[in-house]
């Protein structure tokens, strides 16, 4: 028996710097994909692989210290989450002009400590003494465990980032050597044709790291759209809305289907969410307040004190309470900045409070059973949104013109809170696996969140004048799905003027999706109908949806190469699918960043062709698809040849 006591290096000077660094850059790759396609991807994983070659590098890291790199970095995606989801929405409401950064840092920041801070109690009674799967969790700790050999996957993810940043550079936005989308639309009778794709390797990666069934459930989401919705629209709105139907007239097949998504159909998906962020609330109630009960009751025996072992000790709960009051005053004063009333933004800050740990308890319980990228923090912070939304219409009226914008504030806070909370649950279950001491970790994912909370503004001032933010009449535009959601809602409570008919349409489709979904659950069906899955696929264009499709089919297919289809031996497959998604990763993250890079020069020029070379170098859709072909035979031979050395 070793009579060592030396304790392993954790919470190093190195492994904190590292781990900022990597946050700071998932963070940024994760806004532009969420803006882009409205999901954005665990970050854990990679992270970790990073971390274990670069400090090889550096002598040697302990799988602690990479547990904390792993840690922190992890925030670049639950930051992103919270901050795209929701604070794009004051652009679209007009409120902002652009983005405010001490306004950004203050929402992003607080919120994201505030995550931390509430999900603290929530360690040992999800995590040790009734344990969830956390099936990130779990994954991210059984890669730290077998690091011995990070070298493999560094070059997957190294490479795959190189080819996803050139594709970008060869793209619209940059040189304009190959298109962003392959389409085709037309006329058949009164009736309109659409299909198409978009040319992305990152949205190729992204169908492989969410699989064939999510898919199929966004791509018949956007099928829906563009070849029912629309050409019936087409075809008929010359009886029921003939002003429409004038300003349809004269235009090409793509453009009408164009018009007809960005000022009609698309609020399909939006009442798709809405009725499916709700639902999904309260399908999961039973479980929501088990998670609740559990937190409360952890807290409570924390507050015991005793002599606890280093593996057991959290944060201590009086600094937490603490923290608690001098993070919530900022908020508190940032309310009444907008509100101007000390009786409305004092209730404001109680419900962002309430909400706040109330959410933080239902992500981190949703993570523990669903995994942080299936955990629905949109649908809950449409809750609320809608919740703050009636109580402000009490305190303010319904006509009152800063009450969807108070609304926002909240669900902002409390989104970035939830998204933290989720995360930080996982990141604990995996430290929990590899022996690491809590409260190490817990102040890490705290400086990682707010790490990335110092970028974002800077990123989304970036993005929004180089491309454009939830604008469906400007070409490029990053749609930002949730954001434009989450704006819906809280102007169409204050007296908006929306299509409230097209909303309605969602909501009965929400509700027929929702059945289908409880009568495959009823059979127990292994293909499920997530709702808000479809209601992202019935909202964003259907050339985002067709190569995750794609994606997903390659998944499925590396299934098949090593026989696991339909498998439930997750951790078999986490292994078969590591290399895969590792490839997947890099193609998102690389092509990600270029886009960054691409718009600082034309931020800075003014012009979105800065990059462009001249017209002979301009090549059509056949060049891209065949581009596209490429990079999903790399995402299936990495998969496919991989199992043998998982």
């Amino acid at each position: 028996m070793s009579t060592s006591t030396q304790p392993v290096p954790q919470l190093t000077f190195r492994a904190v710097a590292l781990a900022v660094i990597l946050a700071v850059i998932l963070s940024a790759a994760n806004a532009y994909l969420g803006l882009f396609a409205g999901l954005t991807i665990a970050t854990a994983i990679p992270a970790a692989v990073v971390s274990m070659g670069v400090l090889r590098l550096l002598g040697g890291g302990s799988i602690l210290e990479n547990n904390i790199v792993q840690t922190g970095a992890s925030a670049g995606s639950s930051i992103a989450a919270g901050v795209i989801f929701t604070i794009p929405a004051l652009i679209i409401l007009g409120y902002w002009q652009d983005f405010k950064y001490s306004w950004v840092l203050a929402i992003a920041g607080l919120g994201g400590l505030l995550g931390v801070l509430f999900s603290v109690p929530l360690r040992r009674s999800m995590i040790v003494e009734e344990p969830l799967p956390f099936p990130e969790g779990k994954a991210a700790a059984e890669v730290l465990k077998a690091g011995e050999n990070p070298g493999p996957g560094l070059k997957i993810l190294g490479a795959s980032a190189g080819i996803g940043a050139l594709v970008k550079l060869a793209a619209e936005s940059g040189l304009r050597m190959i298109p962003d989308n392959a389409t085709g639309a037309g006329f058949f009778g009164k009736y309109l044709g659409y299909m198409g794709t978009g040319l992305s390797p990152a949205l190729l990666g992204v169908g492989y790291i969410v699989g064939l069934n999510i898919g199929i459930v966004v791509v018949s989401g956007s099928i829906l759209a563009y070849n029912v919705a629309i050409p019936i629209y087409h075809a008929y709105a010359a009886s029921f809305d003939p002003a429409f139907a004038a300003k349809l007239a004269g235009l090409s097949a793509a453009d009408a289907a164009g018009l007809i998504r960005a000022e009609k159909v698309r609020y399909i998906g939006v009442g798709t969410m809405l009725i499916g962020g709700i639902w999904t609330l309260f399908s999961l109630r039973n479980s929501l307040l088990s998670g609740i009960k559990s937190g409360i009751a952890a807290a409570r025996k924390g507050a015991g004190g005793g002599e606890v072992p280093e593996t057991e000790r959290d944060l201590p709960m009086k600094w937490m309470l603490i923290a608690l009051l001098l993070f919530v005053l900022p908020l508190l004063l940032l309310y009444q900045a907008i509100v101007q009333s000390w009786s409305v933004s004092i209730p404001m800050t109680l419900i962002m409070i309430v909400a706040g740990f109330l959410f933080v308890s239902v992500s981190a319980y949703l993570a523990g059973l669903v995994g942080s990228s299936n955990n629905p923090v949109s649908g809950i912070t449409i809750a609320t949104i809608l919740f703050a939304s009636v109580v402000l219409m009490l305190l303010l009226g319904s006509d009152s013109k800063i009450g969807a914008v108070a609304a926002i504030m909240i669900g902002a806070v409390v989104c970035c809170a939830a998204a933290v909370g989720g995360d930080n649950l996982q990141d604990l279950k995996a430290g929990y696996l590899v022996g690491a001491t809590p409260w190490k970790q817990q102040l890490m994912l705290g400086i990682g969140a707010f790490s990335c909370a110092l970028i974002m503004a800077p990123v989304l001032n970036l993005l929004a004048q180089a491309y454009g933010i939830g604008d469906p009449t400007r070409p490029g535009s990053l749609q930002a799905p949730q954001a434009t959601l989450m704006a819906s809602v809280a102007q169409g409570l204050f007296g908006g003027h929306l299509p409230w008919d097209m909303i309605g349409v969602g909501v009965g489709v929400g509700a027929l999706v929702i059945a289908l979904d409880g009568w495959l659950k009823a059979r127990g069906s292994s293909f499920r109908v997530p709702v808000l899955a479809a209601a992202i696929g019935i909202y964003l264009p259907l050339e985002l949806m067709v190569p995750i499709f794609l994606g997903g089919l390659l998944a499925h297919a590396v299934e098949k190469r090593h026989g696991i289809a339909g498998t439930h031996d997750e951790a078999l497959r986490d292994r078969v699918h590591r290399p895969g998604v590792l490839f997947s990763a890099g193609l998102i993250t690389g092509e990600a960043l270029m886009g960054i890079l691409i718009a600082i020069p034309i931020v800075l020029s003014e012009r979105a062709d800065v990059l462009a070379l001249p017209e002979r170098f301009h090549f059509g859709q056949g060049v891209g698809l065949a581009v596209l072909a490429v990079v999903a035979w790399l995402i299936y031979r990495t998969g496919a040849r991989a199992h043998a050395n998982a």
